[in-house]
């Protein structure tokens, strides 16, 4: 007769099933973790564009010296960065940021940049990456993120796992 060195209790062995189980059928079913209901990182790949909203708050972004010419700054640095990583082509939307916050609800931009912080009035309304930087303003310490469009997790997730890399 063989016996296990350590049985597994029911209970142990419910948990078990119930973590298992539900990970093992997803990853057959070719669910990708994290997700994108409405495609946006699968859309930025297809089309081959990034459309990016550019709130102008140098030195983190500023104007385009001519119209033909696209916007400067840091942020606009990293995300054209981001977009070589993609291997997709940043279009650029030169914008204030409420009109520019709608836009990414809707959807019609994909990141947003412009000096934004942690504390953004914007928060509850778009998906803020986690700090990327921080700098010190007037004797506070100031944590900058970015922002993309809300729920969209996949895409999300490459900009953090991006600026992780590259920033600062």
């Amino acid at each position: 007769m063989t016996s296990t060195p350590y049985p597994l209790s029911r209970r142990t062995s419910a948990v078990l099933a119930g973590v298992l189980l539900p990970a093992a059928l997803l990853a057959g079913c070719g669910v990708q973790i994290p997700a994108d209901p409405d495609g946006t990182l699968d859309e930025v790949v297809s089309s081959r564009e990034l459309r990016v909203g550019v709130s102008v708050n140098p030195p983190w972004t500023t104007l385009p010296a001519t119209p033909q010419d696209d916007p400067g700054g840091s942020e606009v640095e990293l995300v054209e960065g981001f977009a070589r990583s993609l291997d997709v082509e940043p279009v650029w939307v030169v914008g204030g940021e409420e009109e520019l916050v709608r836009q990414l609800e809707e959807g019609e931009v994909h990141v947003v940049v412009g000096g934004l912080t942690k504390k953004s009035p914007w928060a509850s309304k778009v998906a803020l990456t986690r700090p990327y930087a921080t700098t010190n303003e007037h004797g506070t310490r100031v944590k900058h993120v970015m922002a993309a469009v809300p729920g969209e997790n996949a895409l999300l997730s490459e900009l953090e796992r991006y600026l992780d890399e590259v920033a600062p």
